[in-house]
């Protein structure tokens, strides 16, 4: 099947595939590259953890990607409300303007874990004996006319160049660049229907421990 056939909520764990031997090496390239023409995904079963799971391979390069799919039951069906009456044109042309303004591309490598480097600053701060004060939490007003707060956000959305010189600057000035919160095209075989990256990937599954 495709791999685009899958709903992305059942994605789980990734782990990289490793041939164990030169034949299972050829044996990767040959099927990886069948299953990259052809557009499609395999499916199956492997025990990990104590514990059988619906696993999802696809070609990766010379190797091969494994995912760890959820089961039906772990998965809840989406109660959104009804929805009634046509969208405002105007409100969603405004929507699609600061989209634009705000795609980018993913560097991972610009994302930090914010919580616990603030956890660890106040640890730190803690055994030198520095008070810590409790910053005050802005509570943003609730958002009463829909089409005022578009507006004002596309008002707040710096230019395409504009955005390219502040992030020089910022360059320039600190070595530590904090990924900003972006919208991303989506690409490949799953168009509309990216995975979200997972938690962990270990090196090996093939008569090897995780981690190991």
């Amino acid at each position: 099947m495709a791999g685009s056939d899958i709903d992305p909520v059942y994605f789980d764990s990734p782990y990289y595939v490793y041939a164990d031997g030169p034949i299972a090496v050829e044996a990767l390239r040959v099927i990886g590259a069948a299953m990259a023409q052809a557009g499609v995904v395999g499916l199956g079963r492997l025990t990990l953890s104590r514990r059988e799971r619906l696993v999802m391979v696809e070609p990766r390069g010379t190797g091969m990607a494994l995912f760890t799919l959820r089961a039906a039951g772990e998965v809840r069906a989406p109660q959104y409300d009804s929805a009634e009456g046509d969208l405002d044109a105007e409100m969603v042309a405004i929507a699609g303007a600061i989209i634009s303004q705000r795609t980018g591309n993913f560097d991972p490598s610009t994302y930090h874990d914010r919580y616990q480097e603030a956890l660890q600053q106040l640890i730190e701060a803690k055994m030198k004996g520095v008070t810590i004060k409790p910053r005050v939490v802005s509570t943003p007003s609730p958002v009463i006319d829909l089409m005022a707060a578009l507006k004002r956000s596309l008002a707040r959305e710096p230019s395409a160049p504009e955005q390219r010189t502040a992030k020089r600057k910022r360059t320039k000035q600190e070595g530590d660049r904090r990924q900003p919160a972006l919208l991303l095209p989506l690409t490949g075989a799953r168009k509309g229907k990216q995975r979200p990256s997972a938690d962990s990937v270990i090196t090996s599954v093939s008569k090897r421990r995780r981690g190991a």
